[in-house]
């Protein structure tokens, strides 16, 4: 049987062919430079992130390997996924046909921007994990799961989504398309979605979070919601 370390890197692998093949088929070019540092940041981010999930917690690796619409057990769940699923898709493709065909132009200092928040969303998600060890990518209880309440959780009660916006926000940036944040607007009401209903199943089967939701107001972004 393959190791979980070895399938966490051939799944790396694969989402980095997968991220290389949406974003330079539709450009229609090697030379969307902003294509290229987006992948290195996101190949590389993702092989710190891993290696450091691999040495401190298995558990939560394995965890975050089981994802996507076929990992969710209720069909809502696997709806939201689906979409949530095409939007990534979106997020690469549309800001390669905007560099294509010329849509709409970004200049130096915002896409530098992007990959600066880009690195920070990264950061903050990495921090998520070192935090919370049940940081699963599916909507579930885990046996023996318990409310965390300390680190970024003390903040806002969903700091994953709100590390995962920064991440989609700075992408189209990023990619240097103003066109890009198209896909972004569409996959909101879903993640929102999402969110709310993880808050359904944890206030009904986590011991604790009812009380937790009283002590931290603020679901996604401080002083706002």
């Amino acid at each position: 049987m393959i190791s979980l370390n070895i399938r966490a890197w051939l799944g790396l692998v694969a989402v980095g062919v997968v991220m290389a093949l949406l974003l330079f088929v539709p450009a229609g070019s090697v030379r969307f430079w902003q294509g290229w540092v987006y992948l290195a940041l996101f190949l590389g981010l993702s092989s710190l992130v891993t290696i450091d999930v691999m040495r401190r917690d298995p558990a939560l690796l394995a965890r975050r390997m089981k994802a996507g619409p076929t990992a969710e057990k209720r069909s809502q769940q696997k709806v939201i996924m689906l979409v949530v699923s095409a939007g990534f898709v979106a997020l690469l493709v549309v800001p390669a046909l905007d560099f294509r065909f010329g849509w709409s132009t970004v200049p130096l200092a915002a896409v530098l921007l992007g990959d600066a928040l880009f690195a920070i969303g990264f950061g903050l998600i990495a921090r998520v994990y070192r935090e919370n060890t049940y940081a699963s990518a599916t909507v579930a209880v885990a046996p023996g799961q318990r409310v965390i309440s300390t680190g970024p959780y003390a903040i806002v009660r969903h700091p994953m989504y709100a590390s995962a916006l920064v991440y989609l926000l700075a992408t189209p940036l990023a990619l240097g398309s103003w066109v890009g944040f198209i896909p972004v607007a569409l996959m909101l009401p879903f993640l929102i979605w999402r969110l709310i209903d993880e808050e359904r199943v944890l206030a009904h089967e986590l011991p604790g979070y009812t009380a937790y939701q009283g002590r931290v107001r603020y679901r996604l972004i401080p002083r706002m919601w």
